[in-house]
């Protein structure tokens, strides 16, 4: 029998196929070599391929494409409900190909190498800056134990930094490290201004308060089919900004925010949108529903509620193509 559907469970050097026909029989398992896995599926008809979102899959996916087979990418914990039993290579294969041909299944968009390509300078840049703040908290303990202490905050880091720049002074060699970090972080932040200055869909996105430049670009590199989502909740749940539901029996209990998806877009709308909470603090008056807000809820309950509306309207000004448009005050009664 031909096969119709193949389940690949992804490895870093042994994959593992499960094949089955357009009737449901097994025609196929088969161990792979990673350099066994385009020849083998060249020497197939064009099938149903499915593979669980992990590292590489949008690769595989891409080179399958190539070669004619339909390859559509599964959230790993939806597949997990397909899996029997033990925990194989094996099993993994079989709940895949089970799991791709349901027609509940959620699938998740393939990214080309130009996608995948910026994101990645995002996650470069998230690791640099976690580097430079180890760097930092460090060179303020070692200066401790010699006795020098300055005020947090970069006024205080820029003494320490004088400090260690008299060339009599040899004792640490932390100042470098900090420079050299900040150099590619600046050169990180003109690709992506570059990048912000070169994309129509990331400059709409910088109109919305709470999103600067940084965040414009991640979104803009990671949404690039907002019709992917029905509405703007459901981007704000791939993002892990609305509540966790735990309902049952008619009796509907909502939790902490899910935390689910994407964390970097989740951190940056949260940073975001404590920023306006600033602002809402000094001037409530421009910001009535967000001091209405804060008067009744904590301050990083606020954030959250109001990283969750950023991400709602981010998805309007994908989707619609337009800029945002912030809402006028109503008029005062005369």
């Amino acid at each position: 029998m031909q096969v119709s559907t193949i389940g690949l469970d992804l490895a870093k050097n042994v994959f593992q196929a499960h094949g089955v026909s357009a009737e449901g029989k097994v025609v196929l398992k088969k161990q792979l070599r990673r350099g066994q896995v385009l020849s083998t599926f060249a020497k197939l008809p064009p099938c149903l391929v499915g593979m669980e979102a992990c590292a590489g899959a949008h690769y595989w996916a891409r080179e399958l494409r190539k070669l004619g087979h339909d390859v559509r990418l599964m959230p790993a914990r939806d597949v997990k409900a397909y899996v029997k039993r033990d925990k194989t290579d094996a099993a993994d294969a079989a709940a895949i190909c089970e799991a791709v041909s349901r027609p509940s299944m959620r699938f998740v968009a393939l990214k080309t190498p130009e996608q995948q390509g910026r994101l990645m300078q995002h996650r470069v840049r998230d690791l640099l800056l976690r580097q430079r703040t180890q760097t930092i908290n460090a060179l303020r303990a070692h200066m401790a134990e010699l006795g020098l202490v300055a005020a947090t905050g970069r006024q205080g880091l820029g003494l320490l930094l004088a400090i260690l720049a008299d060339a009599k002074d040899e004792r640490l060699p932390q100042a470098s490290q900090i420079t050299a970090l900040q150099a590619q972080i600046d050169t990180l932040d003109k690709r992506l201004h570059a990048q912000h200055r070169q994309c129509p869909a990331s400059r709409r996105l910088e109109t919305i308060p709470g999103i600067g430049v940084i965040g414009a670009t991640a979104l803009a590199a990671t949404i690039t089919d907002p019709k992917a989502f029905k509405s703007g909740r459901d981007l704000a749940a791939f993002i892990g900004l609305v509540p966790r539901n735990n309902s049952s029996g008619g009796k509907q209990r909502l939790g902490p925010i899910s935390k689910q998806g994407d964390r970097y877009l989740r951190r940056i709308l949260v940073v975001g949108a404590h920023s306006i909470l600033k602002q809402a603090r000094t001037r409530p008056d421009k910001h009535p529903w967000l001091a209405r807000l804060m008067a009744r809820k904590p301050g990083k309950l606020a954030a959250v509620a109001l990283a969750n509306k950023t991400a709602r309207i981010a998805w309007a000004v994908l989707a619609r193509g337009e800029s945002y448009r912030a809402p006028t005050a109503p008029a005062a009664a005369g």
